[in-house]
């Protein structure tokens, strides 16, 4: 039914979950915002949970997700609000109803909660061209398609996935990328493309630069750890991983995150690699603030060509020398940096690895080099920018 969802768990952004959910807000007076994901909500913490969450100061926002089954004979419409004032539908379709049935549901669900609610101002907000298939007929004051990555190249992306996306370039009034390497190819395709690479929240993460216990996970793992958070999937290299764990068994690897599209059972497994699970967004400063190097090693395959990772800038807002493969646009943008290494092989990765570990005993070089670095990156500037751009678009 879904081709991300089923490998999405709630993880979210904090672990103390609220006594009472908030209500439903929705101002008639204000345009709604909907936006069409293929992420849900509850899964990682990343770049449209940080945006929308900004709109919803301005607009209506309605985070729409991917289908989930239920047990009901009948479909129907989950409506989830959250703590920012953001509402995220599900919709809910019984077993068995696939392919275009699935899309018309879908399109039926959603058009009586927009009628429902009277909304009468609408602006589109892609992350998925495959919405299209139950999204194409409203018809919205602006369209935006904020193309986080090159769907197309993940591991099982539908095969008209190309076909919807050329559909929702035509359609578009605005296309926001995650990077400068995914403008550089979306532009050739649309008049009116921007980069924003993911941003940070930098106060967030410089939680990280103060002493603190670790978490208990962690705590008994000996030092130095090289630690790593995200998604473990098609992109992250696992050999790479094996082969400095085998060399350097001195070295402890932290890996935090959800493994998602492939086995388990094909990670390596050393006593000097840790497999401590998905966390909260709130808990990742925690984690990072008991590593001696933040590590990024990525697959250099299809996934990786046009990634943009928001790692980057968190390691460094808390305070982590990074070591990284060779991603064009980390290369680009902290290739020379001299507190972001990059290695393209597992020997030049363990010599980058000892550079950093040397790096990291200048705490107070470190500190200053990574802030001259960050300057004045924040989501509320990405945000404040695109509002700009969203308004001349109108």
């Amino acid at each position: 039914m879904s081709w991300a969802g089923p490998y999405q768990y709630e993880i979210g952004k904090s672990p103390d979950k609220q006594a009472t959910p908030p209500e439903v807000v929705f101002d008639e007076l204000v345009p709604t915002l909907l936006c069409l994901s293929h992420l849900r909500w509850s899964f990682v913490y990343q770049r449209p949970q940080h945006l929308m969450s900004r709109f919803a100061r301005d607009f209506n926002v309605l985070f729409v997700e991917e289908p989930i089954p239920t047990e009901d004979a009948q479909p129907w419409l989950e409506v989830r609000p959250e703590e920012n004032g953001v509402q995220v539908l599900i919709p809910r379709l019984p077993q068995g109803c696939e392919g275009e049935t699935a899309l018309r549901v879908q399109r039926d669900l959603l058009d009586g909660y927009l009628k429902k609610l009277g909304v009468n101002d609408l602006l589109l907000w892609y992350y998925t061209p495959m919405a299209l298939g139950y999204a194409d007929h409203l018809k919205p004051r602006l369209t935006v398609y904020d193309c986080m990555d090159e769907l197309s190249a993940f591991r099982g992306a539908p095969p008209e996935l190309v076909q919807r996306e050329r559909e929702l370039l035509q359609r578009a009034d605005l296309v926001f990328t995650g990077g400068y390497s995914i403008w550089e190819a979306k532009r050739e395709l649309h008049d009116n493309a921007f980069a924003f690479p993911s941003s940070v929240d930098v106060a967030h993460f410089a939680e990280a630069r103060r002493t603190q216990a670790d978490l208990d996970d962690q705590a008994e793992i000996p030092h130095p750890r090289l630690g790593f958070y995200g998604v473990i999937d098609e992109r992250f290299d696992i050999e790479l991983v094996a082969d400095m764990a085998e060399k350097r068994p001195d070295w402890q690897f932290a890996l935090v995150g959800p493994v998602v599209k492939i086995d388990p059972a094909d990670l390596p497994q050393r006593d000097n690699i840790h497999y401590l699970g998905g966390k909260t967004y709130d808990e990742l400063p925690r984690y990072l603030s008991g590593w001696d190097v933040a590590i990024m090693p990525f697959a250099m395959n299809e996934s990786t060509r046009f990634i943009s990772p928001t790692k980057t800038p968190e390691y460094l807002a808390g305070g982590c020398p990074v070591v990284s493969t060779p991603i064009k646009d980390v290369v680009r943008t902290y290739g020379d940096t001299e507190i972001v290494y990059i290695a393209d092989t597992p020997d030049a990765f363990i010599d980058a690895v000892e550079k950093a570990l040397v790096d990291a005993e200048d705490r107070d070089r470190l500190l200053k080099t990574a802030d001259d670095i960050l300057g004045d990156m924040s989501w509320d500037h990405t945000w404040a920018l695109m509002k700009e751009k969203m308004q001349c678009a109108m």
